[in-house]
């Protein structure tokens, strides 16, 4: 199997998992997560409370000394949604993934990597907390962080968990039985 386009940034006991589609030609091209200048990631990550600072793509890494993960559901693949072959979407993979590091909850950053994870139409899922597999952490669906998904953008999701993130910090240890 050919090397992922960017590695997995997991670990056994994070807090949480953002998952995104696929890395964008820019993210493929620097070896960072989020890397385009027009991605809002770093800053609503900032914004909403996850760091203490905006982050550089770069320094993605030190995500998880805060307890934060990244990975994609397509790993082998690179672009944006409507450039990714058939197949590029691995939820098998990912759900492998996820249970090996069995985060404390997981966030997808766009509808699509979550409809295709959860088996459901994107039209069928709502942006905050959705309902995710029995063996399986909190689930939360958030809008895209692309320049791309502009007219779609709403930080209103990412506060919301940012909130979360902040107000479980004390009680993170025990959040690792999921349910």
């Amino acid at each position: 199997m050919p090397e992922p386009v960017l590695p997995d940034l997991l670990a056994p006991g994070l807090r949480l998992v953002f998952c995104g589609s696929a890395p964008g030609a820019v993210s493929a091209a620097r070896q960072a997560y989020y890397a385009h200048p027009g991605n809002r990631f770093w800053s609503v990550l900032h914004q909403a409370g996850f760091t203490p600072r905006r982050l550089a793509p770069a320094e993605y890494p030190s995500l998880l000394g805060l307890g934060i993960g990244l990975t994609d559901m397509a790993k082998h693949a690179s672009g944006n949604d409507d450039e990714l072959p058939p197949g590029a979407y691995d939820p098998e993979g990912f759900a492998a993934r996820i249970r090996a590091a069995r985060p404390a909850a997981l966030a997808f950053t766009a509808k699509a990597p979550a409809a295709a994870f959860l088996g459901r139409r994107t039209g069928a899922l709502h942006y905050g907390r959705n309902e995710g597999p029995a063996d399986f952490p909190p689930v939360w669906v958030l809008p895209s962080t692309s320049g791309q998904a502009s007219r779609f953008w709403d930080a209103r999701p990412w506060l919301a968990l940012g909130a979360w993130f902040n107000e479980t910090r004390a009680g993170a240890a025990a959040a690792q039985g999921w349910m």
